[in-house]
């Protein structure tokens, strides 16, 4: 067996490659390339891998692990109970599993309801509703409408357990893809993410990847494993398992900045006061109007709202960021542009952040204890390519947002993920988990 495990993160924009040696977890190679999907993506994957394994032995027997974002990622749709507990658990769930959510509904799902559905253009719904032995009508009733509907896109059903059996048949009758796992609320305040996660990353592989044409053939599809926010989510799991403590990442990404922290259980939390959708203690949140590219306007529309900008700075701000959307494959030089790009990152991960701490809001997430993380790590292009000032810069801005509603980390150290180990680590996590604990050992924990 070649001693070593190509893992790949196919992008939106870029596909990374990175090597790692199984024994130890080192970084043997790595290498980059445009993402191909315009022609296949394929092309590129092969390309990136091709670079980062020149001069090693094997190369061609070395088994690949391949996470992908590429097509837009994983679009899901949520339909849920009621807005505040089912709908809400199963958001929860769905943004831990790598999902992009674009449409949550509640309740008892109507004319209006289905036709913003299809709107939303899910890739794949998770159907919730109901504690097991609670109420059925609403799920079941879901899955009827659905079923009469003629819905054709992937359903994964995880609310009560005792309807599970009913829903199947009713989708499964009128031809609907059905997946049955899991109640993501079993109990009032008991937040059960794994079975859902698990199998929504199943569809995932199964039926969208495929689907979105990003290559010719079956080869690709029978290479991912998981979608890219998955992976990066179960990196960012094995890493708080190393530091021993709660961890916080924010990524910028070109189209999102996306939050992971993972937060050591509170005994406390399991009293009348706790949360009736349940406290998800490994989480993720995906804003999808700040971003380094298509998304940059966001970044300064939303820093006007939360009042980070000094006078005058959002209209010089404003007219680069609508020249990073215009063109998302350009490379800002230097100068004055790359300054202004510096605190465009800066100002999505603090948004991004607050959001995340605060919760409450859009995504309806429970707000996050955040005092105790002890690692902070920076993620995407913008962070990997700057140099030590800017990065700190942009940090820094998180860590010392003394006016953002939410108490800032005691004793955080910062760190960038500049080798990109965490979806590598993710991608390892099972197959071999001894070498995705010594990558991150390596390249995050030390210093």
């Amino acid at each position: 067996m070649t001693p070593y495990a190509v893992c790949a993160d196919v992008g939106s924009t870029w596909t990374k490659v990175a090597v790692v040696d199984l024994a130890d977890g080192a970084l043997l190679g790595s290498a980059a390339a445009a993402t191909t999907a315009g022609t296949d993506v394929l092309h590129g994957l092969d390309e990136a891998v091709a670079a980062a394994t020149v001069g090693l032995p094997g190369a061609a027997s070395a088994p690949w692990y391949v996470c992908s974002s590429a097509g837009g990622g994983l679009r899901l749709a949520v339909l849920g109970y009621e807005k505040l507990v089912t709908a809400r658990a199963g958001h929860q769930v769905g943004l831990s599993a790598g999902a992009r959510v674009v449409h949550v509904g509640a309740g008892r799902l109507d004319g209006a309801g289905l036709a913003a559905l299809r709107a939303a253009r899910p890739d794949v719904v998770l159907l919730v509703g109901g504690t097991d032995g609670g109420d059925a009508e609403v799920l079941t009733g879901n899955a009827g409408r659905l079923a009469r509907a003629r819905w054709r896109v992937p359903v994964v059903v995880a609310g009560n357990a005792e309807a599970a059996g009913a829903v199947r048949e009713l989708l499964a009758g009128r031809g609907v893809p059905v997946t049955v796992t899991g109640n993501v609320l079993p109990r009032i305040g008991v937040l059960a993410a794994r079975p859902a996660r698990a199998a929504i990353r199943e569809v995932f592989l199964r039926h969208v990847i495929g689907g979105k044409r990003l290559s010719r053939g079956s080869r690709f599809a029978r290479l991912v494993r998981a979608a890219t926010p998955d992976a990066v989510l179960a990196g960012v799991e094995v890493l708080a398992d190393g530091v021993g403590g709660d961890l916080l990442v924010v990524d910028v990404g070109g189209a999102t900045t996306d939050v992971y922290s993972v937060l050591v259980p509170d005994e406390r939390a399991g009293g009348p006061g706790r949360p009736a959708a349940g406290t998800l203690w490994r989480a993720r949140t995906v804003e999808g109007d700040l971003g380094m590219r298509w998304s940059a306007p966001g970044v300064v529309d939303a820093a006007a709202g939360e009042r980070l900008l000094a006078p005058g700075e959002r209209e010089q701000l404003a007219a680069v960021a609508a020249g990073l959307a215009a063109d998302p494959g350009r490379l800002v030089p230097g100068g004055a542009e790359r300054s202004a790009e510096q605190r465009i990152a800066a100002l999505a991960a603090v948004v991004a952040v607050r959001r995340h701490a605060r919760g409450g809001g859009a995504a309806g997430q429970p707000a996050r204890d955040l005092r105790d993380v002890r690692l902070l790590v920076g993620s995407g292009g913008v962070l990997r390519h700057a140099g030590g000032a800017a990065v700190a810069g942009v940090l820094d801005a998180v860590l010392t947002d003394h006016a953002g509603g939410w108490p800032l980390p005691r004793a955080a150290r910062p760190v960038v993920d500049v080798r990109y180990v965490l979806a590598a680590a993710g991608l390892l996590a099972e197959p071999h988990p001894a070498a995705a604990a010594g990558l991150l050992r390596r390249y995050l924990c030390t210093g």
